[in-house]
């Protein structure tokens, strides 16, 4: 397994995981279902959904296979597809200067990205501060679809 801590400004409250060569335009994604979902997609890019539109904490992990879940101290789960052919996936917030980003070697393929949302709800009244964080496993696999693993309040 290989794990990745990152600090993320979300800004417009999302944040994205894409391949390094494609486009990544989220803009006709995220549509009323995506928003409640928490996430978008489109070939080569996830956008994640967040409760705050600051620095918040991403870890990012690469294994071997599907991971067990782990459900129970998780607000929201859900799961994708990614193909990553170029090798490298790149992580930032949708303002970030796309080329200074950060970008993590993958073996190029089709890989499934589980997407964890813990305390969303530990958020201050201005909506500023919180204890939210994300978490995105990725495994080699075929593409799935999108699945709702876990959903808020449910």
């Amino acid at each position: 397994m290989r794990s990745y801590d990152y600090t993320i400004f979300a800004d417009y409250f999302q944040f994205y995981l894409q391949d390094e060569e494609v486009e990544g335009d989220l803009s006709d994604a995220w549509t009323e279902e995506a928003f409640n979902n928490l996430l978008a997609v489109v070939p080569g890019t996830i956008g994640v959904g967040t409760v705050r539109n600051m620095n918040v904490p991403v870890t990012v992990e690469i294994l071997e296979s599907e991971p067990l879940e782990e459900l129970d101290k998780w607000d929201h789960v859900n799961e994708c597809d990614i193909e990553i052919n170029s090798g490298r996936l790149v992580i930032a917030g949708c303002t970030d200067y796309f080329h200074e980003a950060e970008r993590i070697e993958v073996e190029p393929g089709s890989y499934r990205a589980r997407i964890y949302y813990g305390d969303l709800d530990a958020l201050s009244e201005d909506g500023l501060d919180g204890d939210d964080h994300y978490r995105i496993v990725l495994w080699k696999s075929e593409p799935k679809g999108v699945r709702v693993v876990k959903r808020r309040g449910e």
